[in-house]
């Protein structure tokens, strides 16, 4: 998979650049036919955190030729990944600052501001040369076991707390899910903003005369997520961070799910301004498709793919047996 998928990536910088092949692994459905080209099938469970392995580990040597450095990984290697852009930008000579945000947000993201019950546990971080890059993260949910993952591109980020990410994608959509990223969110991202920036004291006695309301059955906050205690600590550090913004918010050490579930909460209550609790995955890997379900199907897309992937396997310097091998595995994943 490591030479298959190396040989597979360096045709690919050679005939359509660098962004483009970024563009591409933004794609959730071109990554996945990927990973069935260089030995998955179409839906098994570690096709994410294998395939990101083997392009970081054959690619990686070559990144001052390439221009290309992929930092991250699964686990314990995620939390490396400031250091390995650190280490790759000072090589290519380029500052690093930007790309370790860029890298942080993203996680923080979609494991704080996007709470949909899938804990991070695989960040990799792709950059180029000229400091253009992109995320393809997963998460799991401990009670159902099922995988999430997200996919993000620089170029498309405009807004880091509103609706980031270029794709999520998932087999089963939740009922409840506290999205502070989601443009229906705005409202709230700027009352919490306005909280966070108030005297703690002042703002826990309003907790207090809060905690005797009654929620709705919809809500996917409750007010045992009002604790005076805990939270006191959290708003003493942003009162006197004075976050100017929700991005600045969510960057604060110590801001994590459950002080922003409580910001959210009460955002709604004193401010009246509703969160969304809308699911945003928006692709399926083993249901819908031709009813339009959870996405329609575009044959022109899956065309490209198919010739954007065979082209690269057929000017990749492999054995005739390997590629034959995956160009059969491409042709199952798009005729199944």
């Amino acid at each position: 998979m490591k030479e298959l998928g190396r040989e597979i990536i360096l045709v690919i910088l050679a005939d359509y650049g660098a962004q483009e092949l970024l563009r591409r692994l933004s794609d959730p459905h071109w990554f996945q036919a990927l990973g069935c080209a260089l030995g998955f099938d179409w839906h098994s469970s570690g096709l994410t955190t294998t395939v990101c392995g083997a392009l970081k580990e054959g690619l990686n040597p070559l990144y001052k030729e390439t221009g290309l450095a992929i930092a991250g990984g699964k686990g314990a290697t995620s939390r490396k990944t400031p250091t390995e852009i650190a280490e790759a930008s000072a090589a290519l000579q380029r500052d690093s600052t930007p790309l370790i945000y860029a890298s942080r947000m993203a996680a923080k993201v979609d494991n704080t501001a996007l709470q949909d019950g899938y804990q991070l546990y695989h960040h990799l971080f792709l950059f180029t040369r000229d400091g253009r890059w992109a995320v393809i993260q997963q998460g799991m949910n401990a009670e159902n076991r099922y995988a999430r993952r997200y996919h993000w591109l620089g170029e498309q980020v405009q807004n880091f707390v509103c609706e980031p990410e270029s794709a999520i994608c998932c087999d089963r959509r939740e009922a409840e899910v506290l999205n502070l990223v989601a443009a229906d969110s705005e409202g709230t991202r700027v009352a919490t903003t306005v909280l966070s920036q108030e005297e703690p004291d002042h703002l826990l006695r309003e907790v207090e005369k809060l905690k005797t309301l009654e929620l709705p059955a919809r809500h996917a906050v409750a007010l045992a997520d009002l604790n005076p205690r805990r939270l006191r600590s959290v708003l003493l550090r942003t009162y006197e961070a004075q976050p100017e913004g929700f991005e600045e918010l969510l960057r604060l050490p110590g801001v994590g799910p459950k002080s922003l579930r409580a910001l959210a909460l009460l955002s709604e209550l004193i401010h009246g301004a509703p969160p969304s609790f809308q699911d945003p995955a928006r692709y399926s890997f083993t249901h819908g498709g031709k009813d339009g379900h959870p996405f329609p199907v575009s044959r022109e897309a899956y065309d490209t793919s198919i010739h954007f992937l065979r082209r690269a396997l057929q000017a990749a310097k492999i054995g005739h047996t390997e590629k034959l091998r995956a160009f059969r595995r491409l042709d199952r994943a798009f005729t199944s």
